[in-house]
Order: C-alpha cells, then structure tokens, then sequence
C-alpha cells in the first residue's frame, strides 16, 4: 500500500502551470492518497474541485487563523453568512474533514480573542456534522489544549511543534498527531521527543506542501512524493521499517477520515 499525504496545500498559485502534471504524476510515485486542505472559502473550493477531478485526493475545508479577522465580521467582502458556506461545502462527498482551523499566535495579528472566536465557531460545526477537524496551532499551545479539552473534537494537530509533554495530553484527548518534513531537520530534538511519545497508533504522515521539504530537499517546493523522507525518518525513531510506518500511519489515517475500523 501507499502513501496517504495527510495534509498537503494544492494552490494553482503555488504550483502554476505545472499542477496538474505532477498531480497526474503522484499515484505513479507510491501516493495513494492526499488530503487537499483548505484555507478559506475559496481556497477550500480549489481544493474541493481538484478531489473532483482526481479519484485519489479528497479535501477538507475550514478557515486558517490567519484568515480570522475577516471571518470575524470585519471585512466586507465576507459574507454574513459564511458559517452556512462552510458547512455546505463540508457536505460535499470529497470532503472529509474540517479545516485548517487553530491558533496561531506568532504574529501580533489577528487578534487572540478573534481567533478564538473564529475556532470554536468551526469546532461547534464540526461537532454538528460530526467530520473531523484538522487543527493548526502555533506559539499557541495552552489556549489550544484548553479549548480541545472543552470542546472535544476528533481529529488531528497537524504540523506538530510542541513538546513531547503536550503530545502526550492531546493523544489522551483522543486525537491524533501528524509531523511533517521538520522532523528530517538536524536540530529537530524536541520534533523528535514528541514523536517518540506517540503510540503508533495515532501518528500521521504530512507534507504540509508546498511548504517543509523534507531533507534532503529542504528549501525545495514541496510534493506529497517527498513524504517517504518524513516516513524515513519517524520510522527510525519508532523502531519500525519505513513500510511499516507508511503502511501504518495510511491505516490510521483512514480510521480518522474515513471512519475506517481496519
């Protein structure tokens, strides 16, 4: 079996004319499966229409912290109504999860509170549709554990950059943890505790692309072909072959989206 890319961004503005070649090219290079993550509604359409067009990626729609303040009702341009956009595109039969949603504190902007609106918004749709979420969460790990204890979704922290400590409080939550090519870099010491803590059981394998080449192509554009350095390396820390952690992390990865039991 192949490869399952949890968690890759697929913009024709990224990639340019050159998408769907390589998109055509991928099942040829041992990826069975992407999931095509949205941003904002529009971005989530994109990725929606590229699952329609490729029996092999499915996509998850949701609004990025970074996209907030207008989802907030401070922008114009921003229906009144997108919450009802949202869950209409979720409904879509390609879509199978809620997201990219979280918190992102790394920069001044948007604000806190604003985030934290905009997420549980999201998180309470998710809870109504019952649909996984797909969950970023940066310089922003305690008001992130605090609202996954409240709210309790299913779903996964993806791009994982806490400590071995938080790793272990979200996987006593139920969810699951997905690292990307961050964890070929050479000083990735705590990428490398955290991942250590995680039963085999809840890991993902993501790409993130076109961001975190993995080596040996950081600084590289990245693709979901790149994911087998990921699998590389998170099989040496857990003690497994790279077959084993690809075979593994796919069957984890379609117990969560697709409410596969294997």
């Amino acid at each position: 079996m192949g490869i399952f890319d949890t968690h890759a961004h697929y913009f024709k503005e990224d990639f340019g004319e050159e998408l769907e070649q390589l998109l055509a090219d991928l099942p040829s290079k041992n990826v069975e499966k992407v999931l095509a993550v949205g941003c904002d509604l529009p971005s989530s359409e994109e990725e929606i229409a590229l699952a329609e067009r490729y029996d092999y990626i499915y996509a998850a729609a949701g609004i990025h912290p970074e996209y907030a303040l207008a989802y907030s009702g401070h922008a114009a341009e921003i229906p009144d109504n997108w919450e009802n956009e949202l869950e209409a595109l979720l409904k879509h039969d390609k879509v199978v999860a809620l997201g990219e949603i979280g918190l992102d504190y790394h920069y001044p902007e948007p604000p806190k509170d604003v985030q934290r609106e905009v997420f549980i918004k999201q998180l309470k749709i998710a809870k109504r549709l019952d649909i996984p979420v797909i969950i970023h969460s940066r310089d922003a790990c305690a008001d992130t554990l605090d609202i996954l204890k409240e709210y309790k979704p299913r779903g996964v922290l993806h791009c994982f950059s806490g400590s071995a400590e938080t790793a272990r409080e979200v996987v006593k939550l139920g969810m699951y943890i997905g690292f990307t090519g961050v964890l070929t870099f050479k000083n990735s010491k705590k990428a490398w505790a955290a991942c250590e803590a995680v039963p085999l059981d809840r890991l993902l394998l993501e790409t993130d692309c076109p961001y975190m080449a993995p080596v040996p192509h950081r600084g590289e554009r990245c693709d979901s072909s790149m994911i087998a350095f990921t699998a590389e390396k998170m099989a040496e820390i857990k003690g497994v072959s790279t077959e084993e952690m690809i075979e593994t992390a796919r069957r984890n990865a379609e117990r969560l989206f697709f409410n596969d039991n294997i």
